[in-house]
Parts: C-alpha cells; structure tokens; sequence
C-alpha cells in the first residue's frame, strides 16, 4: 500500500524544517503544497527531501487539499494523509493512521480531536471550539454521521475514493463541501483520536472570516448549497460512519 503525507502550507517559516524533517522520519512520501508562500518557507523547502507543488498565490487551504489528492491520483497511491505544518498534528500518529488504512474497511480515516479529552491546556480559542461544535452537530444531523470533529485536517483519505468527489471549495470551507459529498456517495468513515495541540491563539483566517460569526454563517452557507446540489442530481442515501463513537 503506497501512502503520500500532503502538508499545506503557507509563510510556515517557523515550522517548516523541524515539522517535515519528523514527518519524513516515518518513511512515506511527502507531498508540500506551498500556497503562495511569501516568507522563507520556499527557501527552507529547497534543502528538504520532498516534493512541492507552488501555488503563485495564496489559493486556499481547500484548493491545497484538492491538489493533493490530483498529485495522489496522477502518481498511483493508494491513500494520501494529510497533516498540517504548524505543529499541531504529531508526526508520531502517522503509523496509526497507516495501520488504520491496512485494515481496509474504510475511505476516510479522519482525526478526531475530541474522541479522548486529557486537558485543556491546548485547547483553541472558545469561538472556533463553539463553531466546530456547532457546525459538528449540524453535519451528524443533516448527513446521519456520528462524527466528533469535522474540521481536523489530519486524515487519510482512499485515493480512489476522492477521485468520485467533485470538490471546488478553495477556503477553510472545503470541509463543508467535502462532508457532504462524502455521503452523497456512500464512503465509508472512521474516526482515530489525535491528541489536541493548539499552540498559537493569535493565528488568523484572513479576512472576514476572522469574524467568528461572519466565518459560521460562510460555512453554514456552503454547506447549505452543497447539500442543495447533491439532492437536486441524484438523492443518496447517507454514508456509514463505520466507528464514529
């Protein structure tokens, strides 16, 4: 089984080289889409035993994702796990993630940062806890999921399983879209706890989406017309959420 870690990153100078040099420690290739970078992040990536696609500008981190799963699909693997740059995903569950794909009883494996609570010393900021609450909620009633967190990045995806979405959300709403698309087309999803880090309060989205309320009402409104779209095609049944506890 042919595994590529995709990492999203844009002005990551902070993080860059001491986050990838772990991630390559565990022997997968490792895809970087750099999202416009205007810092020294282009620079540092030049010494890393990685590859990179360039965004000429800041695209999105959605339009990152969709790359990644293009580059997956182009080169013959067969699941493509992503992960953030910032130090909030630990390199050292990469092996549980592969493990979870052996098993093969899955298309999405997502991480879940709310599945095991150990404190809150890390916790993010109470606007986005609330909203992931929130929009969480909304998506299991909606959709018939049983999930705990619907924005992780961190998870793995079948390749070829994403080769049936049809995703085009740029922004940090892409999970919005990619939820829905998920059940309309029946895949199958699990859940593995990851450990919740939130280690810089003061990073932002950018924008109007820095407004909490403003930033709930977009995703509330992409998830509205993504599900508009999927019901005005073809009525699916909703997807099984194999372990979501």
């Amino acid at each position: 089984m042919r595994m590529l870690i995709a990492v999203p990153i844009f002005n990551e100078e902070k993080y860059v080289t001491r986050v990838l040099r772990e991630i390559l420690r565990y022997g997968h290739d490792v895809l970087v889409v750099d999202d416009g970078s205007t810092d020294r992040t282009p620079v540092l990536l030049k010494s890393l035993n990685v590859r990179v696609i360039t965004h000429p500008e800041n695209r999105g981190y959605g339009q990152s994702l969709i790359d990644a799963f293009d580059y997956a699909a182009q080169h013959g693997y067969d699941w493509v796990l992503t992960m953030d740059c910032d130090e909030q995903h630990e390199p050292a569950k990469i092996p549980d993630f592969y493990q979870a794909a052996l098993a093969d009883d899955a298309d999405i494996i997502s991480g879940s940062r709310y599945m095991v609570m150990e404190n809150d010393a890390d916790a993010p900021p109470v606007d986005r806890r609330n909203i992931n609450r929130i929009v969480t909620e909304l998506v299991n009633s909606v959709l018939n999921f049983s999930l705990t967190d619907t924005f992780c990045g961190f998870k793995a995806h079948r390749v070829s399983a994403m080769q049936k979405l049809n995703l085009n959300i740029p922004g940090y709403a892409f999970p919005m879209q990619f939820w829905v698309q998920a059940a309309a087309n029946n895949l199958r999803i699990t859940e593995l706890p990851v450990k919740l880090i939130y280690k810089d309060a003061t990073r932002h989205f950018g924008g109007m989406l820095d407004d909490p309320s403003a930033r709930l009402q977009h995703y509330l409104e992409v998830l509205t017309n993504e599900l508009k779209a999927v019901r005005s095609t073809t009525p699916a049944q909703p997807a099984e959420c194999a372990s979501c506890v």
